[in-house]
């Protein structure tokens, strides 16, 4: 398989999974995983280990450049992190327990249907309405909102941005951008953890692929975080649901190509 051919396949995938993770906190597995097993036909656990290292950095830049537009709720987000992190676990270990279901398109079509939700029905909440909430139900609030979301996400495998801007704009009331922001920072931290576990256990990637997708993710995770930071709310809703919706039928294509 040649290098120009690898390149071409890492760029638009790249470039998918870093619009989505600086537009909307979205795990780039939902995007890099299917095109590197569609294309390069690469080993689908070694393609989550490479979307979830281009994740790393993607999402950390992209939680520096909310966090610098104040747009991050770091308090709360590491409350939230820790239950995710532990309930993850869980969840795996349950789903371990019962017989495999057809539920590997779930991230993919929940991707889609938010996406139109933003569209339909924009996020207009204030940081002014957001600091009405006392501290202590904030952070009962992300504690157990983070249970949730760690445990579907272990037991289905998938979803965690997704499952996170959902909940922190539809249940905890964020503002968009401070959502976006937090669920960036707290994918930094459980990317890292799952990139780490599925090296540790699949072996080393394909370094090349590796390397361009890591690289192009960040580069278009940075372009969309500097926009949305800048961006009016009603527009930001808009080009997130954009971005969302379009994600989410390009990925189901694939799935049928696959």
């Amino acid at each position: 398989m040649s290098l120009l051919f690898k390149i071409i396949v890492t760029f638009f995938a790249g470039m998918g999974a870093g619009l989505g993770t600086g537009f909307a906190g979205m795990s780039a597995a939902a995007v890099i995983t299917p095109v590197l097993v569609t294309f390069l036909h690469m080993d689908p656990y070694i393609a989550v280990g490479i979307a979830l290292s281009s994740d790393v950095l993607a999402s950390a830049v992209s939680a520096y450049t909310y966090g610098k537009n104040k747009n991050l709720d770091i308090k709360n987000g590491l409350v939230m992190m820790a239950s995710v992190l532990v309930f993850t676990v869980v969840g795996s270990c349950v789903s371990s327990k019962v017989p495999s279901a057809t539920m590997g398109n779930f991230s993919v079509f929940m991707t889609f249907l938010l996406g139109v939700k933003f569209i339909v029905k924009p996020v207009m909440t204030t940081k002014e309405a957001m600091a009405n909430v006392s501290p202590r139900k904030r952070v009962i609030q992300s504690l157990v909102c983070g249970m949730l979301i760690g445990f579907i996400c272990g037991f289905v495998g998938a979803g965690g941005g997704m499952m996170m801007l959902l909940i922190l704009t539809s249940v905890l009331g964020y503002e968009l951008k401070t959502a976006v922001g937090t669920s960036v920072f707290i994918m930094t931290f459980t990317a890292l953890t799952g990139a780490v576990s599925h090296f540790s256990i699949g072996g080393a990637p394909d370094v090349s692929v590796f390397v361009l997708c890591v690289l192009f993710t960040f580069v278009w995770a940075r372009i969309a975080a500097v926009f949305a930071n800048k961006a009016e709310p009603k527009t930001l809703n808009r080009a997130t649901g954009l971005v969302l919706v379009i994600l989410g039928l390009v990925v189901m294509a694939f799935s049928f190509i696959d």
